[in-house]
């Protein structure tokens, strides 16, 4: 016990909380407000990662250590595939984390998280390593090899997961209350397999854009339902309602979420997608114009 709170005193400078402001205009304000908090870790000597929901549409980002210094962030990557968001600062002398081999990980393996709760405050939680298979989720998004761990997010999303060695393994996203005490991270290796596209260009410019729709979606026993709709995205403009139940993509008959996202990202951003739906118990097809997710939030 003594080594793990050695261990965990020792990273507590390569953390920072976030206070994020965006202006109020901005096409993510409705569902995740204009004001964000969020943590963070220094991957390098100028270089933070958190998730990018905390970030984006940012006007300004202040990053504080536990010491109480602050200092101005900017995004400097985002990619919206992984969720992984990167954050240029002001380069510093002090201690980067050490980059793990998340493609190595195994289940059971023991981990922790540490996340920023205040400006100087931070909690920590400790569990394994549970799952490393893909995970879905409502707002187009799948990770294939996501990491699941019963270690739960203490604080703000985009803390840093480590192994019992202090090795940063990935970046949590948000923790899974549907189906138990779980978080999910963002595997490190998105960030170091693609770092110098990251850091130079802002994306990976080797994954083609992929279409997106603007829906959120829930998998039932009817298929593929859609929740919600991001206002003025494709699908709204498509003419699509809550409660839509997508049967196909592009003719192809889809049977769950995982499904509809593979096939929908089979076409690049701008393809018009042809959805078969089903509504008020009545078959048809809907033409989406799709987009660039990251060009809709710009």
């Amino acid at each position: 016990m003594d080594a793990i709170i050695g261990l965990v005193r020792a990273l507590l400078p390569i953390t920072a909380a976030l206070r994020v402001e965006i202006p109020t205009g901005h096409a993510s304000v409705p569902i995740l407000g204009d004001e964000r908090m969020g943590s963070a870790v220094v991957a390098e000597a100028d270089v933070l990662l958190t998730v990018n929901y905390v970030v984006m549409g940012a006007h300004t980002i202040q990053a504080t250590f536990p010491d109480g210094e602050r200092v101005r962030a900017e995004i400097l990557a985002q990619d919206y595939e992984s969720g992984l968001a990167a954050l240029r600062i002001p380069r510093r002398t002090g201690p980067v984390a050490a980059l793990g081999d998340s493609r190595a990980l195994v289940t059971g393996q023991e981990a922790f998280v540490l996340g920023a709760t205040g400006p100087t405050e931070r909690r920590v939680s400790n569990g394994v390593i549970t799952s490393l298979g893909p995970f879905d989720a409502y707002w187009e998004y799948l990770l294939d090899a996501a990491i699941q761990s019963s270690a739960i997010n203490p604080g703000f999303g985009g803390g840093p997961l480590f192994d019992i060695r202090g090795r940063l393994l990935g970046i949590t996203s948000l923790n899974l209350g549907r189906v138990g005490r779980y978080s999910l991270a963002i595997p490190i290796h998105c960030y170091t397999e693609h770092r110098d596209d990251l850091l130079r260009f802002g994306r990976v410019r080797s994954h083609v854009r992929r279409a997106w729709l603007g829906i959120y979606a829930e998998a039932t026993e009817e298929g593929v339902v859609v929740t919600g709709l991001v206002p003025n995205g494709p699908a709204v403009k498509a003419g699509m309602h809550e409660g839509d139940v997508i049967t196909a993509v592009n003719f192809v008959e889809v049977g769950s979420r995982e499904e509809a996202y593979r096939h929908l990202w089979k076409n690049e951003a701008g393809a018009v997608v042809r959805l078969g739906i089903l509504r008020d118990s009545e078959r048809s097809t809907v033409e989406v114009q799709s987009m660039d997710r990251a060009e809709f939030y710009r």
